[in-house]
């Protein structure tokens, strides 16, 4: 069973954080506060926070921005993860991902048909790597956005997570690079 061993230093993470919206603004951004609260109280830092429309390639150009940045280690997008015409977070995460983390979505789904039963079958959430960086994208709601963080990405973030966890693994995540 998972467990946080104390015996271990935490290592606090640097993570971006992208809100996608055709109407949101800094001020009622709730679901972008509710990730950047979460992660400050985590005692990880928040290396970068802005908002894009929901544009494919706006989107995709924010990820690579921040892959291409020494100090930023996660992006965790909200918003553009459901079923309209407008909703492309996902294309533009799977247009940067190097390989998806299929188990992420699962496990999102799970924790959400706790929450809000069979609607969760709307949502996309997904998660991938790219150029040593983990990308999540998540729904728009400050509740998915509570979930995920609370349930999955606040343990998988921590270092001293057993029996495995996204931190200890970070700096293999470019390994195929580097053994040209």
């Amino acid at each position: 069973m998972s467990r946080i061993d104390e015996s271990k230093a935490f290592i606090p993470v640097r993570i971006a954080v992208l809100t996608v919206s055709d109407t949101r603004n800094q001020e009622d951004d709730k679901s972008g506060n509710v990730l950047v609260q979460r992660i400050e109280q985590a005692g990880h830092v928040l290396a970068d926070r802005m908002i894009v429309r929901d544009e494919r390639d706006q989107i995709a150009d924010y990820l690579r921005e921040w892959i291409a940045r020494d100090d930023v280690d996660v992006v965790i997008s909200t918003g553009g993860t459901g079923l309209t015409g407008r909703d492309v977070t996902v294309e533009a995460h799977r247009d940067v991902y190097e390989k998806e983390i299929d188990a992420f979505g699962t496990i999102f789904t799970h924790v959400s048909m706790s929450k809000i039963g069979t609607s969760a079958v709307q949502s996309r959430a997904t998660g991938g790597v790219a150029g040593g960086t983990y990308l999540f994208a998540l729904p728009g709601s400050p509740g998915a956005c509570k979930d995920a963080w609370d349930e999955i990405l606040k343990l998988q973030l921590d270092y001293r997570h057993s029996p495995c966890n996204f931190v200890e693994i970070m700096p293999r995540l470019d390994e195929h690079q580097r053994r040209k």
